[in-house]
């Protein structure tokens, strides 16, 4: 399982959310309340999301 990273956009500020990309999908979670949890995401639903955050960009 990979590490936690945040985005490069996050600008070294603590209000943005974690990442970790593993076999099966990635987790998220908040960087001020780590201790909360995540929110866990299969393969195809990460998948899903990251081609919607592209997609709105364009």
């Amino acid at each position: 399982m990979s590490d936690w990273h945040k985005s490069s956009y996050s600008g070294g500020s603590n209000e943005c959310v974690e990442v970790r990309e593993h076999t099966a999908g990635a987790d998220v979670r908040d960087t001020q309340n780590r201790g909360k949890g995540q929110l866990s995401f299969t393969g195809p639903e990460w998948s899903a999301f990251i081609e919607t955050l592209y997609l709105t960009r364009a």
